[in-house]
Protein backbone atom coordinates (compact mmCIF):
# COMPACT_ATOMS: atom_id res chain seq x y z
CA UNK A 1 0.00 0.00 0.00
CA UNK A 2 1.14 3.44 -0.77
CA UNK A 3 3.07 4.98 2.44
CA UNK A 4 0.90 9.07 1.02
CA UNK A 5 -2.06 8.09 3.32
CA UNK A 6 -2.41 6.96 6.81
CA UNK A 7 -5.90 5.76 6.45
CA UNK A 8 -6.58 2.77 3.63
CA UNK A 9 -8.20 4.54 0.25
CA UNK A 10 -10.83 2.05 1.00
CA UNK A 11 -11.89 3.47 4.15
CA UNK A 12 -11.22 7.15 3.26
CA UNK A 13 -14.22 6.54 0.67
CA UNK A 14 -16.05 4.36 2.36
CA UNK A 15 -18.42 7.31 3.51
CA UNK A 16 -20.50 9.15 1.65
CA UNK A 17 -20.36 12.04 4.19
CA UNK A 18 -16.30 11.72 4.02
CA UNK A 19 -15.85 11.87 0.61
CA UNK A 20 -18.76 14.77 0.73
CA UNK A 21 -16.72 16.35 3.29
CA UNK A 22 -13.44 16.09 1.31
CA UNK A 23 -15.17 16.70 -2.25
CA UNK A 24 -14.97 13.03 -3.13
CA UNK A 25 -18.04 12.70 -4.69
CA UNK A 26 -16.62 14.69 -8.13
CA UNK A 27 -14.98 12.44 -10.52
CA UNK A 28 -13.02 15.83 -11.05
CA UNK A 29 -11.55 15.77 -7.70
CA UNK A 30 -8.87 18.29 -8.85
CA UNK A 31 -6.84 18.57 -5.36
CA UNK A 32 -3.28 16.53 -6.10
CA UNK A 33 -3.40 16.70 -9.50
CA UNK A 34 -1.37 20.05 -9.22
CA UNK A 35 1.27 17.23 -7.11
CA UNK A 36 1.00 14.52 -9.40
CA UNK A 37 4.31 13.88 -11.39
CA UNK A 38 4.05 14.04 -15.38
CA UNK A 39 2.43 10.82 -15.33
CA UNK A 40 0.66 8.31 -12.47
CA UNK A 41 0.31 5.19 -12.74
CA UNK A 42 -1.71 2.98 -9.99
CA UNK A 43 -1.25 -0.79 -9.65
CA UNK A 44 -3.84 -3.00 -7.78
CA UNK A 45 -3.02 -6.31 -6.43
CA UNK A 46 -4.95 -8.86 -4.66
CA UNK A 47 -2.60 -9.90 -2.42
CA UNK A 48 0.58 -9.14 -0.37
CA UNK A 49 3.43 -7.62 -3.04
CA UNK A 50 6.22 -9.65 -1.54
CA UNK A 51 4.09 -13.12 -1.66
CA UNK A 52 6.54 -15.12 -4.07
CA UNK A 53 4.16 -15.30 -6.58
CA UNK A 54 1.89 -13.72 -8.80
CA UNK A 55 1.68 -10.20 -6.94
CA UNK A 56 5.07 -9.79 -6.10
CA UNK A 57 5.72 -10.60 -10.22
CA UNK A 58 3.42 -7.09 -11.01
CA UNK A 59 5.29 -5.39 -7.96
CA UNK A 60 8.57 -6.19 -9.45
CA UNK A 61 7.23 -5.01 -12.68
CA UNK A 62 5.52 -1.80 -11.37
CA UNK A 63 9.25 -1.01 -9.34
CA UNK A 64 11.49 -0.52 -12.66
CA UNK A 65 8.80 2.26 -13.42
CA UNK A 66 9.88 4.07 -10.21
CA UNK A 67 13.19 4.78 -11.57
CA UNK A 68 11.76 6.68 -14.49
CA UNK A 69 11.87 10.58 -14.25
CA UNK A 70 8.69 11.91 -14.56
CA UNK A 71 6.70 8.74 -13.93
CA UNK A 72 4.91 8.32 -10.37
CA UNK A 73 3.66 4.88 -8.94
CA UNK A 74 1.12 4.16 -6.71
CA UNK A 75 0.24 1.18 -5.52
CA UNK A 76 -2.08 -1.15 -2.99
CA UNK A 77 -2.20 -4.54 -1.78
CA UNK A 78 -4.54 -6.77 -0.22
CA UNK A 79 -7.49 -5.50 -2.28
CA UNK A 80 -10.57 -8.10 -2.62
CA UNK A 81 -12.34 -8.67 -5.69
CA UNK A 82 -15.37 -6.64 -4.71
CA UNK A 83 -16.44 -3.47 -5.07
CA UNK A 84 -13.35 -2.33 -2.87
CA UNK A 85 -11.31 -2.43 -5.93
CA UNK A 86 -13.25 0.45 -7.06
CA UNK A 87 -13.30 2.88 -4.44
CA UNK A 88 -8.99 1.76 -5.01
CA UNK A 89 -9.60 3.29 -8.47
CA UNK A 90 -11.60 5.66 -7.81
CA UNK A 91 -9.13 7.10 -5.03
CA UNK A 92 -5.98 6.35 -7.36
CA UNK A 93 -7.57 8.73 -9.85
CA UNK A 94 -9.03 11.18 -7.68
CA UNK A 95 -6.61 11.60 -4.94
CA UNK A 96 -3.42 10.96 -6.86
CA UNK A 97 -4.16 11.69 -10.42
CA UNK A 98 -3.87 8.59 -12.02
CA UNK A 99 -4.49 8.50 -15.94
CA UNK A 100 -3.25 4.68 -15.79
CA UNK A 101 -4.58 1.91 -13.65
CA UNK A 102 -3.38 -1.88 -13.88
CA UNK A 103 -6.22 -3.62 -11.79
CA UNK A 104 -3.57 -7.16 -12.05
CA UNK A 105 -6.24 -9.64 -10.62
CA UNK A 106 -8.19 -11.89 -12.57
CA UNK A 107 -11.55 -10.69 -10.73
CA UNK A 108 -11.18 -7.07 -10.76
CA UNK A 109 -11.96 -7.08 -14.59
CA UNK A 110 -16.24 -7.28 -14.68
CA UNK A 111 -17.64 -5.83 -13.00
CA UNK A 112 -15.48 -3.49 -11.48
CA UNK A 113 -12.85 -2.59 -14.14
CA UNK A 114 -15.60 -2.02 -16.53
CA UNK A 115 -17.31 0.34 -14.11
CA UNK A 116 -14.45 2.45 -13.55
CA UNK A 117 -13.81 2.33 -17.10
CA UNK A 118 -17.56 4.23 -17.63
CA UNK A 119 -17.22 6.07 -14.96
CA UNK A 120 -13.74 7.94 -16.13
CA UNK A 121 -14.42 7.85 -19.84
CA UNK A 122 -11.11 10.12 -19.94
CA UNK A 123 -8.78 7.47 -17.84
CA UNK A 124 -6.89 4.27 -19.34
CA UNK A 125 -7.38 0.77 -17.42
CA UNK A 126 -5.22 -2.42 -18.82
CA UNK A 127 -6.09 -5.93 -17.12
CA UNK A 128 -3.79 -8.87 -16.79
CA UNK A 129 -5.85 -11.39 -18.12
CA UNK A 130 -7.81 -12.30 -21.73
CA UNK A 131 -11.22 -11.28 -20.86
CA UNK A 132 -11.35 -7.83 -22.89
CA UNK A 133 -13.00 -8.08 -26.67
CA UNK A 134 -13.44 -5.13 -28.75
CA UNK A 135 -17.14 -5.97 -29.70
CA UNK A 136 -18.32 -5.33 -26.23
CA UNK A 137 -15.43 -3.56 -23.92
CA UNK A 138 -14.80 -0.11 -24.13
CA UNK A 139 -11.52 0.96 -25.93
CA UNK A 140 -10.40 3.11 -22.37
CA UNK A 141 -9.92 -1.03 -21.13
CA UNK A 142 -7.56 -3.53 -22.33
CA UNK A 143 -6.01 -6.91 -21.81
CA UNK A 144 -2.23 -7.61 -21.51
CA UNK A 145 -0.81 -11.35 -20.67
CA UNK A 146 2.75 -13.22 -21.62
CA UNK A 147 2.51 -17.06 -22.71
CA UNK A 148 3.69 -18.25 -20.11
CA UNK A 149 2.76 -22.15 -20.74
CA UNK A 150 6.58 -22.05 -22.92
CA UNK A 151 7.76 -21.36 -19.35
CA UNK A 152 6.01 -24.56 -18.37
CA UNK A 153 6.80 -26.19 -20.91
CA UNK A 154 10.49 -25.88 -20.04
CA UNK A 155 9.65 -26.73 -16.09
CA UNK A 156 8.73 -29.93 -17.60
CA UNK A 157 11.91 -30.39 -19.42
CA UNK A 158 14.09 -29.64 -15.92
CA UNK A 159 11.33 -32.15 -14.19
CA UNK A 160 11.59 -34.61 -16.90
CA UNK A 161 14.68 -35.28 -16.33
CA UNK A 162 14.81 -35.22 -12.51
CA UNK A 163 11.92 -37.44 -11.68
CA UNK A 164 12.95 -40.94 -10.79
CA UNK A 165 9.35 -42.17 -10.42
CA UNK A 166 8.33 -40.79 -13.60
CA UNK A 167 5.44 -39.31 -11.52
CA UNK A 168 5.39 -35.47 -11.57
CA UNK A 169 2.86 -33.47 -10.04
CA UNK A 170 0.72 -30.28 -10.31
CA UNK A 171 -1.31 -28.12 -7.70
CA UNK A 172 -3.66 -25.98 -9.55
CA UNK A 173 -6.36 -23.59 -8.42
CA UNK A 174 -9.00 -23.33 -10.97
CA UNK A 175 -9.61 -25.41 -14.85
CA UNK A 176 -9.44 -22.19 -16.28
CA UNK A 177 -8.00 -22.53 -20.06
CA UNK A 178 -4.61 -20.67 -18.79
CA UNK A 179 -4.62 -23.09 -16.06
CA UNK A 180 -5.11 -26.20 -17.90
CA UNK A 181 -2.47 -25.22 -20.90
CA UNK A 182 0.20 -24.77 -17.96
CA UNK A 183 -0.86 -28.38 -16.80
CA UNK A 184 -0.80 -30.03 -20.40
CA UNK A 185 2.78 -27.68 -21.05
CA UNK A 186 3.87 -29.32 -17.98
CA UNK A 187 3.56 -32.84 -18.99
CA UNK A 188 4.37 -32.56 -22.37
CA UNK A 189 7.69 -31.14 -21.49
CA UNK A 190 8.34 -33.53 -19.59
CA UNK A 191 7.52 -36.47 -22.25
CA UNK A 192 9.80 -34.62 -24.50
CA UNK A 193 12.46 -36.24 -21.89
CA UNK A 194 10.46 -39.71 -21.68
CA UNK A 195 6.98 -40.55 -22.73
CA UNK A 196 5.84 -42.69 -19.49
CA UNK A 197 6.29 -39.86 -17.58
CA UNK A 198 2.59 -38.89 -16.37
CA UNK A 199 1.25 -36.12 -14.07
CA UNK A 200 -1.06 -36.47 -11.18
CA UNK A 201 -3.00 -32.67 -11.19
CA UNK A 202 -4.52 -31.76 -7.56
CA UNK A 203 -7.45 -28.45 -7.80
CA UNK A 204 -7.35 -26.66 -4.55
CA UNK A 205 -11.03 -24.38 -5.96
CA UNK A 206 -9.27 -21.16 -4.92
CA UNK A 207 -6.46 -18.76 -6.03
CA UNK A 208 -4.99 -18.62 -2.57
CA UNK A 209 -5.71 -21.24 -0.03
CA UNK A 210 -2.81 -22.22 2.07
CA UNK A 211 -3.93 -25.19 4.25
CA UNK A 212 -5.04 -26.97 0.78
CA UNK A 213 -2.14 -26.33 -0.96
CA UNK A 214 -0.40 -27.95 1.68
CA UNK A 215 -2.27 -30.98 1.50
CA UNK A 216 -2.51 -31.14 -2.32
CA UNK A 217 1.40 -31.30 -2.13
CA UNK A 218 1.37 -33.74 0.11
CA UNK A 219 -1.22 -36.14 -1.33
CA UNK A 220 1.20 -35.62 -4.60
CA UNK A 221 4.27 -36.48 -3.08
CA UNK A 222 2.53 -39.65 -1.08
CA UNK A 223 1.32 -40.92 -4.48
CA UNK A 224 4.76 -40.75 -5.74
CA UNK A 225 5.16 -37.56 -7.36
CA UNK A 226 9.49 -36.73 -6.94
CA UNK A 227 8.81 -33.37 -9.07
CA UNK A 228 6.11 -30.57 -8.17
CA UNK A 229 4.79 -27.43 -9.61
CA UNK A 230 2.00 -25.54 -9.06
CA UNK A 231 -0.71 -22.66 -10.83
CA UNK A 232 -1.64 -20.67 -7.47
CA UNK A 233 -1.39 -16.93 -6.25
CA UNK A 234 1.59 -17.52 -3.89
CA UNK A 235 3.72 -20.93 -4.67
CA UNK A 236 5.49 -20.49 -1.12
CA UNK A 237 3.69 -22.93 0.22
CA UNK A 238 4.00 -25.49 -2.71
CA UNK A 239 7.63 -24.84 -2.65
CA UNK A 240 8.01 -25.54 0.86
CA UNK A 241 5.84 -28.10 1.53
CA UNK A 242 7.39 -30.12 -1.24
CA UNK A 243 10.89 -29.43 -0.31
CA UNK A 244 10.19 -30.39 2.84
CA UNK A 245 9.49 -33.42 1.49
CA UNK A 246 12.60 -33.81 -0.79
CA UNK A 247 10.63 -33.59 -4.03
CA UNK A 248 12.41 -30.97 -6.47
CA UNK A 249 10.47 -27.78 -7.42
CA UNK A 250 10.01 -25.99 -10.82
CA UNK A 251 8.48 -22.35 -9.81
CA UNK A 252 5.81 -20.25 -11.19
CA UNK A 253 5.01 -16.55 -11.42
CA UNK A 254 8.27 -15.61 -9.71
CA UNK A 255 11.97 -16.61 -8.39
CA UNK A 256 11.01 -19.06 -5.20
CA UNK A 257 14.71 -20.22 -5.49
CA UNK A 258 15.15 -18.66 -2.15
CA UNK A 259 12.76 -20.74 -0.37
CA UNK A 260 14.14 -24.19 -1.24
CA UNK A 261 18.07 -23.64 -3.23
CA UNK A 262 18.67 -27.03 -3.35
CA UNK A 263 15.30 -28.56 -4.35
CA UNK A 264 14.72 -25.94 -7.07
CA UNK A 265 15.15 -26.63 -10.59
CA UNK A 266 13.75 -23.67 -12.69
CA UNK A 267 10.73 -21.39 -13.03
CA UNK A 268 8.57 -20.21 -15.25
CA UNK A 269 8.85 -16.19 -14.22
CA UNK A 270 6.75 -13.17 -15.96
CA UNK A 271 8.82 -9.61 -16.76
CA UNK A 272 6.28 -7.24 -16.37
CA UNK A 273 8.90 -4.92 -16.15
CA UNK A 274 8.71 -5.29 -20.15
CA UNK A 275 5.05 -4.49 -20.64
CA UNK A 276 4.57 -1.76 -18.31
CA UNK A 277 7.19 0.14 -19.87
CA UNK A 278 5.81 -0.43 -23.00
CA UNK A 279 2.27 0.84 -22.07
CA UNK A 280 4.14 4.00 -19.84
CA UNK A 281 6.27 5.02 -23.06
CA UNK A 282 3.33 5.05 -25.19
CA UNK A 283 1.55 7.16 -22.72
CA UNK A 284 4.48 9.35 -22.19
CA UNK A 285 4.25 9.56 -25.93
CA UNK A 286 0.82 10.41 -26.49
CA UNK A 287 0.39 7.25 -28.49
CA UNK A 288 -2.47 5.62 -28.46
CA UNK A 289 -2.37 2.43 -25.55
CA UNK A 290 -2.82 -1.20 -27.20
CA UNK A 291 -6.29 -2.84 -25.76
CA UNK A 292 -4.70 -6.43 -26.95
CA UNK A 293 -1.11 -6.94 -25.83
CA UNK A 294 0.70 -10.36 -25.47
CA UNK A 295 3.94 -11.80 -26.33
CA UNK A 296 6.11 -14.87 -24.87
CA UNK A 297 9.80 -15.87 -24.10
CA UNK A 298 10.97 -14.18 -27.26
CA UNK A 299 8.69 -11.39 -26.78
CA UNK A 300 10.64 -10.65 -23.50
CA UNK A 301 7.20 -11.03 -21.66
CA UNK A 302 7.91 -14.31 -19.78
CA UNK A 303 11.67 -15.26 -18.40
CA UNK A 304 12.81 -18.25 -16.55
CA UNK A 305 14.58 -19.01 -13.20
CA UNK A 306 18.56 -19.74 -13.18
CA UNK A 307 18.83 -23.13 -13.35
CA UNK A 308 19.32 -25.15 -10.12
CA UNK A 309 22.40 -27.13 -8.48
CA UNK A 310 20.09 -30.32 -8.75
CA UNK A 311 19.97 -29.45 -12.53
CA UNK A 312 22.19 -32.65 -14.61
CA UNK A 313 24.42 -31.64 -18.00
CA UNK A 314 22.34 -33.53 -19.90
CA UNK A 315 18.97 -31.47 -18.40
CA UNK A 316 20.36 -28.06 -19.02
CA UNK A 317 21.05 -29.20 -22.45
CA UNK A 318 18.03 -30.07 -23.99
CA UNK A 319 16.69 -26.59 -21.57
CA UNK A 320 19.40 -24.67 -23.10
CA UNK A 321 18.79 -26.00 -27.03
CA UNK A 322 14.75 -25.75 -26.67
CA UNK A 323 14.67 -22.42 -25.19
CA UNK A 324 17.23 -21.18 -28.21
CA UNK A 325 13.92 -22.56 -30.34
CA UNK A 326 11.50 -20.78 -28.72
CA UNK A 327 13.41 -17.61 -28.85
CA UNK A 328 13.02 -17.82 -32.46
CA UNK A 329 9.41 -17.94 -32.15
CA UNK A 330 6.22 -19.67 -33.37
CA UNK A 331 6.98 -23.15 -30.84
CA UNK A 332 4.50 -24.64 -30.39
CA UNK A 333 3.45 -26.32 -27.24
CA UNK A 334 0.26 -28.30 -28.89
CA UNK A 335 1.35 -30.26 -31.38
CA UNK A 336 0.03 -33.54 -32.78
CA UNK A 337 -0.83 -36.80 -32.52
CA UNK A 338 -1.89 -35.70 -29.54
CA UNK A 339 -4.92 -37.14 -27.60
CA UNK A 340 -6.83 -35.54 -24.52
CA UNK A 341 -7.04 -37.92 -21.03
CA UNK A 342 -10.32 -38.95 -21.87
CA UNK A 343 -9.07 -40.42 -25.36
CA UNK A 344 -10.15 -38.61 -27.70
CA UNK A 345 -7.67 -36.89 -30.66
CA UNK A 346 -6.82 -33.30 -30.03
CA UNK A 347 -4.49 -32.66 -32.15
CA UNK A 348 -3.59 -34.80 -35.34
CA UNK A 349 -0.20 -35.98 -37.31
CA UNK A 350 1.38 -32.83 -38.17
CA UNK A 351 -1.13 -30.30 -36.58
CA UNK A 352 0.22 -27.79 -34.16
CA UNK A 353 -1.20 -24.98 -32.04
CA UNK A 354 0.94 -21.90 -30.81
CA UNK A 355 -0.51 -20.13 -27.65
CA UNK A 356 -2.13 -17.58 -29.56
CA UNK A 357 -4.25 -19.92 -31.62
CA UNK A 358 -4.83 -21.64 -28.29
CA UNK A 359 -5.99 -18.99 -26.37
CA UNK A 360 -8.54 -17.84 -28.85
CA UNK A 361 -9.89 -21.51 -29.00
CA UNK A 362 -10.22 -21.70 -24.98
CA UNK A 363 -8.30 -24.80 -24.26
CA UNK A 364 -10.99 -27.21 -22.09
CA UNK A 365 -9.09 -30.41 -21.91
CA UNK A 366 -6.04 -32.08 -20.44
CA UNK A 367 -3.97 -34.29 -22.06
CA UNK A 368 -3.17 -37.82 -22.48
CA UNK A 369 -0.99 -39.04 -19.62
CA UNK A 370 -2.69 -35.79 -16.65
CA UNK A 371 -4.30 -37.56 -14.24
CA UNK A 372 -7.20 -35.54 -12.77
CA UNK A 373 -10.26 -34.20 -14.25
CA UNK A 374 -10.98 -30.37 -14.95
CA UNK A 375 -14.85 -31.21 -13.57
Amino acid sequence: MTERFMLSRRELLKTSAAGAALGLASASFPISRAFAAAVTVGFIYVGPKDDYGYNQAHAEGAATLKAIEGISVVEEENVPETVDVQKSMESMINLDGASLIFPTSFGYFDPHMLAMCAKFPDMQFRHCGGMWNKDKHPMNAGSYFGYIGMGQYLNGVAAGHATKTKKIGFVAAKPIPQVLLNINSFLLGARSVDPIITCQVIFTGEWSLAVKEAEATNALVDQGADVITCHVDSPKVVVETAAGRGAFICGYHANQSPLAPEQYLTGAEWNWAKVYKMFVDDLVAGKPLPNFTRGGLADGFVKMSPLGPAVSEAARAQFDGTLAEMMKGGFSVIKGPLKNNKGDVVATEGQTFVEAAIELESMDYLVEGVVGSTA
